[in-house]
């Protein structure tokens, strides 16, 4: 019998992740099988099973290879935000980086339409959407004390609490990413995002950031990515 390395397992982990992210985007999450999964991965359904507990579990694992990243680039910005002298700049970099990296990267554009037009919230899938609500509400207090910190650094009042602020600004960029997915030629997501967000934080009664935003994402976020899957 031959010994399977760490090597091994970990290319059989990432070739099932690679055919579930393509047949969840052809076929959406609940229209596919376990089996569907480990025969487009040329393996079998046992081997599922070795790495993951579940269909849910799989798919949040399929959205961590994205997901993470972007997440981590909000809580290093919520940290440089204490010592920044403009702790917006630091929030707006988190957020035009999540919105440059969906509109130019192929893997980060499928998985999240994936996450926002392939699944249903069925029970099998319960996982799935406690993941969904703690990577929100994780982001959301992360945004919040970016928000603190501009208000303390500005000395402004807010007319709304700044919870509302923050679920605000997650409210405009999650639907404008949504509905950009929906149809990537609509419009720019990058500059439809720069500039949402700057008028938005302007209502809020901010003063503008302090340096200006680079133009180079927007451009590059121009021609809608390749729909061409990239091979498993």
């Amino acid at each position: 019998m031959v010994r399977r390395t760490k090597a091994d397992a970990l290319a059989t982990r990432n070739s099932l992740l690679d055919a579930a992210e393509q047949l969840f985007q052809e076929r959406g999450v609940s229209r596919t099988s376990l089996n569907d999964i480990a025969t487009a991965a040329g393996t079998t359904r046992g081997a599922i099973y070795w790495h993951f507990k579940d269909k849910a579990d799989l798919f949040n694992a399929m959205m961590e290879r994205v997901t993470m990243p972007l997440e981590g680039t909000l809580a290093c910005n919520a940290r440089e935000a204490n010592t920044t002298a403009d702790p917006l700049l630091a929030l707006r970099d988190s957020m035009m980086s999540a919105l440059h990296q969906t509109a130019t990267d192929d893997h980060t554009r499928r998985v999240f339409e994936v996450a926002t037009h392939k699944v249903e919230y069925v029970s099998e899938m319960q996982a799935v959407r406690d993941r969904h609500l703690q990577v929100r509400n994780e982001c959301m207090d992360m945004t919040q004390e970016i928000l603190q910190q501009a208000v303390q650094r500005q000395g402004i009042t807010l007319n709304i609490p700044l919870s509302t602020a923050a679920l605000g600004l997650h409210v405009i960029m999650d639907g404008l990413i949504q509905n950009w997915l929906l149809d990537p030629d609509a419009f720019d997501l990058v500059q439809s995002g720069r500039d949402t967000m700057e008028v938005y934080l302007a209502g809020l009664g901010f003063a503008p950031p302090t340096k200006h935003m680079p133009r180079r994402a927007a451009s590059a976020a121009r021609k809608p990515p390749s729909r061409k899957l990239a091979p498993a």
